[in-house]
Formats: structure tokens, C-alpha cells, sequence
């Protein structure tokens, strides 16, 4: 039985087959742990480091997957969560 359900939208999907496998497949080990554990669970496991955030992404919330890689994705009531995009970042980005 899911406790959660994690969706990918277009662009994430899109956005999957830029980046390196090794990437790819620390995002599926969060997805794989949010739909066994839960948000809120996986949200307590500090390697991930899930945070809210501000500005023009309020209302969204990123998950580290390494030092350049987020994963921003968008949750809702009904137990369920949306990718939106997975983003490189670097220091000039901060």
C-alpha cells in the first residue's frame, strides 16, 4: 500500500533525461522512500535536505540531490506530490 504518491510533470520528465544517471537514481531513492514512509518521514532525513521555498517559489519545496542538482517539486491534501522541475545550480545562484 502507498502512503504517498509522486507524480513527475511534463517538464521534469523533460528534465530527467538531461541529467547524470547517478542523479536520476538518488531522485528515484527519494521517490521510492516518499511513497513507502511518507512526506513527513523522509522530510527528518537530513541527506535530502527538503526546505520550503521563497520568492517566486512559494509554495514549493526543494530536495538536494547533490551539491549542483534540486528536484523543486509542489505537494497536496491528498497525499500526493508533483516534480516540477529538476534544476543545476552553482554558487551564483544563491
Amino acid at each position: 500500500m502507498n502512503v504517498y504518491r509522486i507524480e513527475l510533470t511534463k517538464n521534469a520528465k523533460k528534465d530527467l533525461t538531461k541529467i547524470p544517471i547517478f542523479i536520476k537514481d538518488k531522485l528515484l531513492l527519494w521517490v521510492d522512500a516518499v511513497e513507502r514512509l511518507g512526506i513527513h518521514q523522509v522530510r527528518k532525513i537530513a541527506g535530502f535536505h527538503d526546505e520550503p521555498l521563497k520568492g517566486d517559489r512559494r509554495g514549493q519545496r526543494s530536495i538536494r540531490l547533490n551539491k549542483a542538482y534540486r528536484a523543486i517539486y509542489i505537494e497536496n491534501r491528498n497525499k500526493e506530490a508533483y516534480i516540477v522541475s529538476i534544476i543545476e545550480v552553482n554558487k551564483h545562484d544563491y
